[in-house]
């Protein structure tokens, strides 16, 4: 049986939409949450969280359809795709008959307990788009609105915004973002655009490379740590890290091993130079976006980021336009 309501802690969750969660611990195994929300015409979902972060975690979702009927469905978040959101999955034990969701004085209430003796701490909230419902068959969800990560104290009653581990996770980002995606690229338009202030352009060259080297180093090195931290599944930026870190230390050992300019081998070494460094910055730079999605930056992040990129691009083109107007 649901406890009345006057008997639930009630705390504000997400104050810019206005969330409300109250919840008791109703026996020793039992636990009954009540998340309110304005009816947006859009779903509103609780998920629990061992990291903190969306995917991985099981998801409690309701929403209001059409025709005023109610839905309360638990979804599996296996990734950022809608066909990883698997709905009717997921390890969330919920009592039999628990879960409602209702529509009053403009307000959502969406109900559930849960059986387990300690709910997780992390709990994310989210919204969905505006007039985008899951409907049967399959009941897919689209691409929430907006969402929120944050941890509660059972006991005291308190909750607060928090990302898990963010200044590694910004150590990461940072590091990796700048070392690979950036300084690297500096440093090969130099060795391209700048031979005419010879052997200053060799000497930066190697300073920049080898800077963005140990950068990166250390960027890779907080990404092994962060997931296992996280117990995260970010198999493809991974693997996509490793190999470039593989090939910048290719690069150094390249660099060690460079023939004279009188060698005949000096060709061929150049184009493994050039061929291997452009790899490296293509990869990079699709990694760092590919990482921002992973970490749930949002657009300004990426438009930051596109908007350096943007500008190395076009200064390359105009650096290209006038080496080849001067041969």
């Amino acid at each position: 049986m649901f406890p009345s309501i006057r008997h639930l802690h009630c705390l504000p969750v997400w104050s810019s939409h206005d969330f409300i969660l109250r919840y008791v611990q109703t026996s020793s195994n039992v636990w009954s949450f009540v998340l309110s929300a304005p009816d947006t015409n859009s779903y509103i979902a609780m998920g629990f969280s061992s990291s903190g972060m969306m995917v991985g975690s099981r998801s409690v979702v309701g929403w209001i359809s059409a025709d005023g009927s109610g839905t309360v469905k638990q979804y599996f978040l296996g990734g950022q795709r809608p066909n990883r959101v698997l709905p009717d999955q997921g390890n969330l034990t919920l009592v039999s008959n628990s879960l409602s969701i209702t529509s009053r004085s403009s307000r959502l209430y969406m109900a559930f307990q849960l059986n387990t003796t300690q709910p997780l701490s992390r709990l994310i909230y989210s919204v969905g788009q505006i007039a985008v419902i899951p409907s049967s068959p399959d009941y897919t969800l689209a691409e929430h609105r907006d969402k929120v990560s944050t941890t509660l104290n059972y006991v005291t009653g308190s909750s607060a915004s928090k990302i898990p581990h963010s200044r590694l996770r910004k150590s990461h980002g940072t590091l990796n973002m700048l070392s690979w995606g950036i300084l690297m690229i500096i440093g090969a338009m130099i060795a391209r655009y700048c031979k005419q202030w010879d052997p200053i352009w060799f000497f930066s060259h190697a300073a920049i490379q080898s800077c963005a080297v140990v950068f990166g180093i250390s960027g890779v090195i907080c990404g092994l740590v962060l997931e296992n931290r996280l117990k995260a599944d970010v198999s493809t930026h991974k693997g996509l890290g490793i190999f470039i870190l593989v090939l910048g230390c290719l690069q150094v050992m390249a660099a060690l091993a460079r023939p004279n300019k009188e060698s005949k081998l000096r060709k061929f070494w150049n184009w493994y130079h050039y061929s291997a460094g452009g790899m490296l910055a293509v990869f990079a730079v699709a990694n760092v976006f590919y990482g921002i999605r992973l970490g749930e930056k949002g657009s300004g992040w990426k438009a930051g980021y596109g908007v350096v990129i943007a500008f190395l691009i076009l200064f390359s083109f105009i650096l290209e336009f006038k080496m080849w107007g001067r041969k």
